[in-house]
């Protein structure tokens, strides 16, 4: 089980930020072709099938998805998140849960997208995590998985101050093991260096894994 403490701290920090956080991301997909290009070639694989967008926090990349004819809805653990999902995209779903224990049957959906939403849960409880993802993904459906690099194979797992709560950085083969031991293979990868302007110079990771 996910330790409670990282959990709910995470959910207090994110509701605290929620309308500065929306206000901050909601066009930033606007500005960035690579992520545009991914979350394309993760539209053309779960084609008109359900997906969830585990960790959508006000909901603007759930939207994206969905103008591109993904079948998408989004599940958030910050109430305040999801009423600003809800507010700003209301003829979408949006749910308050876990993805540690997200409230969605076996084998239904054709997609998940995890978009930097496991950064704040401790590295021993994310294959818990993708063990959920592959629960509830069809054979054959598609992971994306979004999260920052560490530094170098000898430190896989490494922590920092993030604004809203502690966080963790992961070497991306570290992680790429760890959806292979869970029943998910990876299909692709893309590494994107940090702009120039960012206070954090990490790579962003953006896995694509495929459930046998």
């Amino acid at each position: 089980m996910v330790e409670l403490d990282a959990f709910s701290i995470a959910r207090a920090g994110y509701d605290g930020a929620a309308s500065l956080y929306a206000e901050m991301f909601r066009e930033s997909i606007r500005d960035s072709p690579l992520d545009r290009a991914i979350l394309g070639a993760f539209a053309e694989f779960v084609g008109a099938g359900r997906v969830a967008d585990l960790g959508c926090g006000p909901g603007h990349i759930t939207a994206y998805l969905n103008g591109l004819g993904v079948r998408a809805f989004g599940v958030d653990a910050s109430p305040a998140m999801i009423a600003l999902a809800r507010a700003a995209y209301p003829g979408l779903r949006f749910e308050v849960g876990s993805m540690a224990a997200p409230d969605i049957e076996d084998g239904v959906l054709s997609g998940v997208l995890s978009r930097w939403s496991i950064i704040h849960t401790p590295p021993p409880d994310v294959s818990a995590i993708l063990r959920e993802f592959h629960r509830v993904l069809a054979p054959g459906g598609h992971l994306l998985i979004c999260f920052s690099a560490a530094d170098d194979a000898s430190h896989p797992t490494q922590i920092y101050d993030h604004a809203v709560a502690p966080a963790y950085r992961w070497w991306p083969d570290q992680l790429a093991a760890l959806l292979h031991g869970c029943g998910l293979a990876e299909v692709a990868r893309m590494v994107s260096e940090p702009e120039p302007t960012d206070k954090r110079q990490f790579k962003g990771i953006q896995l694509l894994a495929r459930k046998g």
